[in-house]
C-alpha cells in the first residue's frame, strides 16, 4: 500500500465579513513572505562567497514578526507557517541551481493561502466547510470526497474576477499494481490541434483562446480607455478577467477529458520531452503553444496513468521522429513547410502521423530496456 494524494477544487461563497478576513490573510501571508525573503536576500548578499556559513544561518520564522506587527495574530497562524514553507522550497530550489532566486510577492499576482488540518479545525459539512478563522463558509461541493480519504490541507484562492475557490488536498492509501503493457500509443505534439497519435487520430483541440481573441481584444480596448482605478474601470477589468477565466476552464476541461481517454484505453503513452518554453518564444508560436496547454496535458496524463499502474514514456527531444521514415527507417531532412512525409520506399503519409508512429516505436524500445 502506498500513500497517494488527490486534489479537489470547489467554489466558495463567503460572506462580506469572511471576505474581509480572507483578504486580510492574503495580505498577511504576502507581508510575511516578503519580510522573510528580504532578510534572506540580505544574508545571501553578505555570505554568498561563504557557502558553509550560509548553510548554518538560522532564518526567521513568522513568530518573529508577530511581536512587532500585532495584526499578524488576527489571521490563521498555519497560513503564515505555510508561507515560510513555500519560501523554504523556493530557496532550496535556487541553491540546487535549477531555479531563479525567489521573487517578492505582489498584489497583482494570484492571491492565495494554505492552511492545514489540526484537531478538527477543517470539516466538510452539508453545503458548508469549517475553516480556521472563517468558521462556516458556504461551498458548492459538486463531487463527494470518499470517506477513506483524509483531508490534509486546504488552499483558498481568489481569481481576477473576484471568485473564491478552495482546493482540498486529500491523502489515501492505495495498492497500485503495475499493469502489463499490451497497448502502447505514441503522441506527436501538433501546434494545430494538440497532438496526432500513432493510430492516425487527432486531438482536435478547439483553440478556445483563438475563438475568444476578437472578443477579448474588444473588451481590453474598452478597458484601456477607462480611468484606471475608477468604478467603471474595475467593472470592465472584471469583464476581461471573466473571458480569460472562461478560456482557462474550457482548456482545462478538454485536457482532462482527453488525458482520461488515453489513460483508460492504453497501458503506456509515449511522448517527446519537448522544451515548451523555447517553442513558445519562437517566432509566431507563442499564442499557439500557450493556447493548447501541452504542459498541462502531459501533467494530467502522467498522474492519470500512474493511478492505474500505467506508464508515460518520454522520448529524447533530439530523437529524429519527424525525419525518420516509419516504414523503412531512412532518415532525411524535412522542412517545416512539408506537411506530407514522402520516402523513396514509396511511403506517403501525414508528417505528424509518421512522427507519432516513430515515437510509439521508440517508446516500445525504451519500455523493453526498462
Amino acid at each position: 500500500m502506498t500513500k497517494q494524494n488527490k486534489a479537489y477544487k470547489f467554489r466558495l461563497y463567503p460572506t462580506d465579513e469572511q471576505k474581509l478576513m480572507i483578504h486580510k490573510t492574503f495580505g498577511c501571508v504576502r507581508f510575511v513572505y516578503n519580510k522573510m525573503l528580504a532578510e534572506r536576500k540580505e544574508t545571501y548578499e553578505l555570505l554568498k562567497d561563504d557557502k558553509d556559513a550560509l548553510k548554518k544561518v538560522k532564518h526567521p520564522t513568522p513568530a518573529k514578526y508577530k511581536k512587532e506587527y500585532e495584526w499578524l495574530k488576527e489571521v490563521d497562524s498555519l497560513a503564515l507557517a505555510n508561507a515560510q514553507l513555500n519560501l523554504d522550497k523556493a530557496y532550496q530550489a535556487f541553491f540546487k541551481r535549477n531555479a531563479k532566486f525567489p521573487k517578492f510577492k505582489s498584489k497583482r499576482h494570484k492571491q492565495s493561502y494554505t492552511t492545514n488540518v489540526v484537531n478538527g479545525n477543517i470539516q466538510l459539512l452539508d453545503g458548508h466547510i469549517k475553516l480556521p478563522k472563517l468558521k462556516m463558509v458556504k461551498i458548492k461541493q459538486h463531487r463527494t470526497i470518499p470517506s477513506e480519504q483524509k483531508i490534509k490541507s486546504c488552499t483558498l484562492s481568489m481569481t481576477a474576477s473576484g471568485k473564491y475557490y478552495l482546493s482540498i488536498l486529500a491523502e489515501y492509501e492505495k495498492e497500485i499494481e503495475t499493469k502489463a503493457i499490451k497497448k502502447v500509443v505514441g503522441l506527436d505534439f501538433a501546434m494545430d490541434g494538440l497532438f496526432v497519435d500513432s493510430e492516425g487520430e487527432k486531438a482536435n483541440y478547439p483553440k478556445f483562446y483563438r475563438q475568444m481573441l476578437e472578443k477579448l481584444a474588444k473588451e481590453q480596448r474598452k478597458l484601456s480607455r477607462k480611468k484606471k482605478g475608477s468604478s467603471n474601470w474595475n467593472k470592465q477589468r472584471i469583464r476581461v478577467a471573466k473571458i480569460q477565466e472562461k478560456v482557462a476552464y474550457q482548456r482545462k476541461n478538454f485536457l482532462h477529458h482527453k488525458s482520461k481517454e488515453l489513460a483508460t484505453n492504453y497501458d503506456a503513452v509515449a511522448i517527446e520531452d519537448l522544451d515548451m518554453k523555447g517553442m513558445s518564444q519562437a517566432l509566431k508560436f507563442g499564442k499557439s503553444v500557450a493556447d493548447n496547454g501541452w504542459g498541462m496535458f502531459t501533467s494530467f496524463l502522467l498522474y492519470k496513468l500512474k493511478e492505474q499502474g500505467k506508464q508515460l514514456v518520454k522520448i529524447d527531444k533530439w530523437f529524429p521522429s519527424t525525419k525518420t521514415c516509419s516504414y523503412c527507417g531512412l532518415v532525411r531532412e524535412v522542412t517545416l513547410s512539408e506537411r506530407t512525409y514522402q520516402c523513396s520506399c514509396s511511403l506517403k503519409l501525414d508528417r505528424d502521423y509518421n512522427s507519432a508512429i516513430n515515437i510509439k516505436k521508440e517508446g516500445i524500445r525504451l519500455l523493453a530496456i526498462a
